[in-house]
């Protein structure tokens, strides 16, 4: 759905907020003016990270719907152009890999 390096990334950083979640959990039983500090600061981070995280996930979706009905409609208006990109697409990436034995 999204480009690899984007769905990597965004993988990476639901990864960092499960494991920061449960960190926390973690810590739950330790008390101290220092833990206690840097768990609501923990807190406050990972908050931001989520909403961030979920906002970049809504802003790339949104690209790839723009995308997709820009491609559509393209193809629609000209589907002799878009089958000839196709097959010289094609023919190149056949050129590419017959190269490559």
């Amino acid at each position: 759905m999204f480009e690899p390096g984007t769905e990597k990334i965004l993988q990476d950083l639901r990864a960092l907020v499960a494991d920061a979640e449960a960190l926390l959990a973690a810590t739950t039983d330790h008390a101290g003016e220092r833990v206690e500090a840097a768990r609501a600061h923990t807190e406050g981070s990972l908050r931001r990270a989520r909403e961030r995280l979920l906002a970049l996930e809504s802003e790339v979706g949104a690209k790839v719907r723009e995308t997709a009905r820009a491609t559509d409609s393209y193809v629609r208006e000209n589907p002799w152009r878009a089958v000839g990109i196709a097959a010289g697409a094609g023919l190149l990436i056949g050129l590419l890999l017959s190269s490559r034995r």
